[in-house]
């Protein structure tokens, strides 16, 4: 059972029932935009260096380090590493009162690097964190940015959740680069699945009858998913590669790999194409001979829940800072990715928009997009996530809206 940051006993009144210069409401925002001035070129610098040096799940030492640093030397109180987690961190700046923890990601992608512009996600974290911080005792607030590894591929946050890095937490954020604005994106359900058939090898000349070709089972496997595709509805996903086939064109493969995403709306529906898709697997080994195993890499991610409150004041400060974010009702349908914020989502009010980096057509998990991030327009981005969320946060404080969330 989580706690709620209101279960700790303190004696300072709300932030609402405050004297007028003790709260400071003209200028809080103000203030938090003057404070991440001083820090946008460090941050700038972080983002093109984590470009330059891309560390994927789980390995992302040089980056958390380099982070911690910054945060540790503008007096958050850090834990590093975090939660049994080499490459976790929490820095917590203000002493008392509700929690919002700011999520920052870190890995990148194999071959693609920062294409998915967690170098992005990691600096305008750190930036809303260093902004607020100044202000977090005077607005009665904790805020944490917290260090959030291993998102792409293996669910680094369900690790946080399952060690207890959430559980006092009042509200949760980031902010993600992408090819349009939107406050309240949709994110599917996923699991990560690895899919390994057996046979039996032999010479694919002279003795092919004695072989159980391990490469015709994952090839029909791969046929039977494209099949069963007309079968699914238009938001589910179910997409993957063969990660070894076999090692000599002259003798039958023994032994083939692959690796799956199977995506849905709901956990409810994930399950339903999990199933279709083992059938698919189970029709392949049986038309070839083949034994097989399916085993889950990582976490299952949840789809994400909006939190409507944030959601608005959000979108508010977006639009105040110049950048005109929209609903998702309000957009063409378009159907996400997955993210393990969806995670997060489903125990702490959370928010998780989506900013437009303006290169359409390279879009998420390109090359060209991980390029785009260290361009102005990926600079930008970090002082318009870190301003958006930084000032949401002060309106949560400023108007006592916790009980609201």
């Amino acid at each position: 059972m989580y706690a709620r940051w209101d279960d700790e006993p303190t004696t300072r009144p709300p932030y609402s029932e405050r004297s007028g210069d003790e709260r400071q409401r003209v200028t809080a925002k103000d203030r938090a935009r003057a404070t991440f001035d001083t820090h946008e070129e460090a941050l700038r610098e972080l983002s093109l260096w984590m470009y330059e040096n891309p560390e994927l799940a789980y390995k992302e030492f040089q980056t958390s380090s380099r982070m911690v640093e910054l945060l540790r030397a503008n007096g958050f109180e850090v834990t590093y590493p975090a939660y049994g987690l080499d490459t976790a961190y929490s820095a917590v700046a203000g002493t008392s009162g509700p929690k919002v923890t700011i999520c920052a990601e870190m890995d990148a992608l194999p071959g693609v690097g920062q294409a998915c512009g967690h170098n992005i996600i990691g600096t305008a974290a750190l930036g809303a964190g260093l902004a607020v911080a100044p202000l977090a005792d005077e607005l009665g607030i904790r805020v944490e940015v917290l260090g959030t590894p291993a998102e792409e591929h293996y669910g680094g946050k369900v690790d946080l959740i399952d060690a207890g890095a959430f559980a006092d937490a009042a509200a949760s954020m980031m902010v993600h680069p992408s090819v349009r604005d939107v406050v309240d994106p949709a994110f599917l359900a996923i699991e990560h699945l690895e899919v390994d058939f057996y046979g039996h090898a032999a010479h694919a000349a002279s003795s092919k009858e004695l072989g159980v070709n391990a490469l015709d089972a994952a090839v029909q496997a791969y046929v039977n998913v494209s099949t069963l595709r007309q079968q699914l509805l238009d938001s589910d996903r179910v997409h993957g590669i063969i990660v070894e086939g076999g090692d000599a064109p002259n003798v039958i493969p023994d032994h083939t790999s692959m690796v799956w995403n199977v995506r849905a709306e709901t956990d409810d529906r994930l399950d339903e194409v999990r199933a279709k898709f083992e059938r698919c697997m189970e029709a392949a080994a049986l038309a070839t001979g083949c034994t097989y195993t399916i085993e889950r890499r990582g976490h299952r991610y949840s789809a994400i829940d909006n939190n409507a409150v944030m959601v608005d004041l959000y979108q508010a400060n977006s639009r105040a800072l110049g950048r005109d974010i929209n609903r998702l009702a309000d957009l063409p349908p378009k159907t996400s990715g997955s993210t393990d914020m969806g995670n997060v989502s489903q125990i702490v009010p959370s928010i998780h928009p989506m900013l437009d980096l303006h290169c359409y057509p390279a879009v998420n998990h390109q090359k060209e997009f991980a390029a785009h991030t260290i361009t102005e327009d990926g600079m930008r981005m970090i002082r318009d996530g870190a301003l958006a969320m930084a000032w949401t946060i002060i309106d949560l404080a400023e108007g006592d809206r916790w009980s609201d969330l």
